[in-house]
This record gives C-alpha cells, sequence and structure tokens, in this order.
C-alpha cells in the first residue's frame, strides 16, 4: 500500500529504470522482507523523512513539492519489484528518489527555464548570513536548487549523513571526486552556514 495517494500525469517522463548496483554477493538483511508492498513500507518507513529532505532540495514551491514527492513514492515502488539486493536499499532507495527527482526537473526547466551553477560556481556567490536558523537553512536550500544536478545530488546524499563511499557508490563518481565536492561543500557552509564540527549545519 502506498503512503500517497498515487496520480500519474499523461506523457509524464520518468527515469525510473532499475539502479545498477554493484556486482557481488548479495547483501543481506536483518529480516526477511516479502513482496513488493512489504519492501516499499520499509522503505518508506526508514527513509520517507529524507526522501522529503530530498524533494525539497528539488523543489522550493510546496505544493510541486508535493507532486515531486508523490512522484517519487511511485518510482520507488515500481522499482522495488527488481530488487535484488546487490546493494543496500538505502542506496537503492537515494538513486531512484534522485533519478525521479532528475525527470521532475527535467521536466519543469522545459517550462520554467532556470540557469544552474556548479559548486565551483557556488563558492564564487555571495550569501548574506542571517541570525534566524530557519532564514539560513531556507537560503541554503536556494542554493541548493540552483545548483547543477550531479552536485545538488551530491550535497543531499552529504547533508543526509551519506559518507563519501557511500556517495560515490549513489553518483557512478570516483571517491575522489566525491571528496573534492565534499571539501567544496564544507568551504561554503562554514563561510556562510555556521556549519557543525563535521561541516553540516
Amino acid at each position: 500500500m502506498l503512503h500517497t495517494a498515487v496520480v500519474v500525469p499523461e506523457n509524464s517522463l520518468y527515469i525510473v529504470a532499475r539502479p545498477a548496483c554493484k556486482k557481488g554477493r548479495a547483501v543481506t538483511t536483518t529480516s526477511i522482507v516479502r513482496g513488493q508492498d512489504d519492501l516499499y513500507e520499509r522503505a518508506a518507513s526508514e527513509y520517507g523523512a529524507a526522501l522529503v529532505r530530498l524533494a525539497r532540495g528539488y523543489e522550493a514551491d510546496p505544493d510541486k513539492r508535493r507532486d515531486l514527492l508523490q512522484e517519487i513514492h511511485l518510482a520507488l515502488w515500481r522499482s522495488l519489484e527488481g530488487f535484488d539486493a546487490l546493494c543496500s536499499l538505502r542506496t537503492w532507495v537515494y538513486r531512484v528518489a534522485h533519478n525521479a527527482a532528475t525527470s521532475y526537473v527535467i521536466r519543469q526547466r522545459r517550462a520554467r527555464p532556470q540557469m544552474l551553477v556548479s559548486l565551483e560556481e557556488a563558492q564564487a556567490l555571495t550569501i548574506q548570513p542571517e541570525a534566524s536558523r530557519k532564514v539560513v537553512l531556507d537560503q541554503l536550500m536556494d542554493l541548493i536548487q540552483r545548483l547543477k544536478q550531479l552536485d545538488r545530488q551530491v550535497i543531499l546524499a552529504w547533508l543526509d549523513g551519506m559518507e563519501a563511499g557511500e556517495i560515490a557508490e549513489l553518483t557512478g563518481l570516483s571517491p575522489g571526486n566525491v571528496a573534492t565536492k565534499v571539501h567544496r561543500i564544507k568551504s561554503i557552509l562554514a563561510r556562510d552556514f555556521q556549519g557543525g564540527s563535521d561541516g553540516r549545519p
């Protein structure tokens, strides 16, 4: 059973391809999950809050964000029929979610073109610091929404607590490339958003 009432728009572009996990021994799970619906329920329960945060990183408008989140949940449910446990459920969920969000952004950019920036370009942007944590986080989300897709994927995964190795597996980047991007992210956060001891706000 889906957590949201899923309505599929006609003629929508979806990237719901099965995530490519590394071949090798299947990841063992502590509980036996039976069926696509049960696996979806588990994924939605464990990673639902992360999906909400991810959707916010891709869409600023609350109504459109709800539509995006609905699309992400639908894409996740559809994909789990082919889940083979060659990668962790967490990696699978993030890949499907980012793919669905990327499809959404492609459609939105056709309707409302927007200039996206790289992390390197974002380092040169001036952001006014504010005393209010809410305003600071809103500014951070605004910055994330302006990033190019791959940089956005890296920063959202890192802010959600993923380590460089997991992000490399998620994005297909080399661990060294991920480390470079994370270093740039930390520089931006330390300069403009007063990141914590690990750099995360």
